[in-house]
């Protein structure tokens, strides 16, 4: 949001995928593809990771306003503004193929031990999520802290669709291949 040039700014967005994957932590974007193949706990981690991940972007975004970037508010609530004017119809599509793109970019760097393949496969994916302006329902909670937007019930409702839309997305990719490998096993 702070940088003028949007291409690098959909490239410099990955850095915190990049951040997330690194250290082993958990973005409810990039586990829910894998709901389908672990076990019933895993499903259970899913919903904590997506608490997880909204108090961390709540904390984050209201410790934004208290920066000297707090100048980011006006471009975050221009997007607020759009995505609560837009329909459900257009934020649940927008959902999926964020999802399929999340999705993509986790499986992408999970399967390979090549440095510069695992950068490529977790950037390029996320640009084109930013660059396409699809909804990631993680990246949209902090845009709604930072804006304060909480008050909104169109933005609770929004947040449920953009999380089913983005776990749709993801699951196009990961379930006919853990219904084609469980058909393998039997």
């Amino acid at each position: 949001m702070s940088v003028e040039n949007r291409y690098l700014g959909a490239f410099l967005f990955a850095v915190g995928l990049f951040a997330i994957l690194i250290r082993g932590y958990k973005l409810f974007t990039g586990a829910i593809g894998y709901f389908w193949e672990r076990d019933r706990r895993y499903k259970l981690e899913c919903a904590v990771i997506w608490a997880g991940n909204l108090l961390g972007t709540f904390i984050g975004g209201v410790a934004m306003r208290f920066t000297r970037i707090i100048t980011i508010t006006e471009r975050a609530q221009g997007l607020v503004d759009t995505k609560t004017a837009d329909n459900p119809l257009s934020i649940f599509i927008l959902a999926i193929f964020c999802g399929m793109l999340m999705y993509l970019a986790v499986h992408g760097w999970n399967n390979t031990d090549k440095g510069a393949v695992k950068i490529v496969a977790c950037a390029v994916p996320v640009a084109v999520f930013i660059l396409c302006g699809f909804e990631h329902v993680i990246a949209n909670m902090f845009y709604f802290s930072l804006t304060l937007a909480w008050g909104n019930p169109l933005v609770w409702f929004y947040l449920l669709l953009m999380t089913i839309g983005n776990g749709v997305g993801a699951w196009i990719l990961s379930l006919p291949i853990y219904i084609l490998e469980n058909k393998k096993n039997d």
